[in-house]
């Protein structure tokens, strides 16, 4: 069920930040690519999503998702920089990770109870809040500075 929603999504996220054109800001590129995959998707997506909220398995399930974008966006990152070692990569993709995890928690939260985006398994009715794409952006804005730090290494 969940993969009906996820399904490549974690390969679509970093094809798109490699399609980016080199001289984009990186930063840039990976908010634009996930929030493209997160919030574009079809009528069984979002049909499949609304059902996915209504099950705790399901939204824990779909929550613990993000972790696959890690390996993907690492290397798609490592090759923006040029980076072999991929370290630097690697320790963006996992924040980029966790940002996108906090993003959906706070999107998914319990009915009525704005305070609890950290207690999704406690059950209950959940109802997407607010814009997804927005959400996004404000999760993944305070890595901005990582990302450009990590290219005026590659480009003083």
């Amino acid at each position: 069920m969940v993969s009906a929603v996820t399904a490549d999504r974690e390969a679509r996220i970093a094809a798109a930040v490699t399609a980016r054109p080199a001289g984009a800001r990186l930063a840039d590129a990976v908010t634009e690519a996930v929030v493209e995959q997160y919030a574009n998707t079809g009528e069984h997506e979002r049909q499949v999503l609304l059902l996915i909220t209504t099950r705790t398995a399901l939204r824990d399930a779909f929550l613990d998702t993000t972790t696959g974008i890690e390996p993907p966006l690492t290397a798609a990152i490592a090759e923006r920089l040029g980076d072999a070692g991929a370290h630097t990569a690697r320790v963006l993709a996992a924040s980029v990770a966790a940002a996108v995890r906090i993003a959906l928690e706070g999107w998914l939260q319990p009915a009525g109870n704005a305070g609890a985006a950290g207690s999704l398994g406690a059950g209950g009715l959940v109802v997407p809040s607010g814009s997804l794409p927005d959400q996004l952006r404000a999760a993944l804005a305070p890595l901005a500075p990582a990302f450009d730090a990590a290219e005026r290494r590659i480009r003083p």
